[in-house]
């Protein structure tokens, strides 16, 4: 069973233009993602809330901003021009038990990174996360990174917009068993089945109806 400290805390969807996005978004969700904000490895993002405690982060590449040395997170670089979920997030209260704990049971979460980025209007978003080695990482996305918001953060989930909620999330991998061991450890409880290529499937209550995010 999952654990209680720990849940799904945010979808990353890797999109070539953010704009264009979030009007796609818009007309076929019938709800309007909310510009994020830059992070300084390239990329800005919109937001839009999956529930009272988990969000939908749209990312692309920021034409604002230099191309990063190191390239963009999430291997965005890797496959230009394609729209797909990439991976996503778990949020846990304390990052460095859970981290300890998933290391005892034989799965190593990457090294623990501070991040921020600043919203449009000014605020500081800070937090602490996980982050693997190169892309695609060990359990090739579907196993999430762990994240732990700093103190006086606001959760990006409350100030986006409402109406859409996560009702399930599932992958899809050529060798499921390792991936499902990498979630129980992480004390997840998520459908893992065998499938030709690495695949992380989200299913979407919006109010225009149920879509599947891929």
């Amino acid at each position: 069973m999952p654990s209680p400290s720990i849940r799904t805390d945010h979808l990353v969807y890797a999109v070539p233009d953010l704009a264009a996005a979030v009007e796609r978004i818009a007309a076929e969700w019938g709800v309007r993602p909310i510009i994020g904000g830059q992070h300084p490895n390239g990329t800005h993002n919109a937001l839009l809330a999956l529930g009272p405690h988990t969000y939908l982060e749209i990312i692309a590449p920021d034409p604002a901003q230099p191309d990063p040395p190191l390239g963009r997170n999430f291997g965005i670089d890797d496959r230009p021009g394609e729209t797909r979920l990439v991976t996503w997030a778990a949020t846990v209260s304390d990052l460095d038990a859970t981290h300890a704990g998933a290391l005892a049971q034989g799965y190593d979460a990457g090294a623990v990174m501070d991040g921020s980025r600043l919203r449009p209007d000014g605020v500081k978003i800070a937090w602490r996360s996980t982050r693997l080695v190169g892309w695609p990482p060990l359990g090739d996305g579907l196993v999430p990174f762990l994240i732990e918001w700093g103190e006086g953060t606001p959760h990006p989930s409350s100030d986006s917009p409402q109406g859409c909620t996560l009702v399930g999330l599932r992958a899809e991998h050529p060798e499921p068993a390792p991936i499902r061991r990498m979630l129980a450890a992480l004390g997840l409880d998520v459908a893992v089945t065998e499938g030709s290529t690495p695949v992380l499937f989200a299913l979407i209550d919006t109010p225009k109806g149920q879509v599947a995010l891929v």
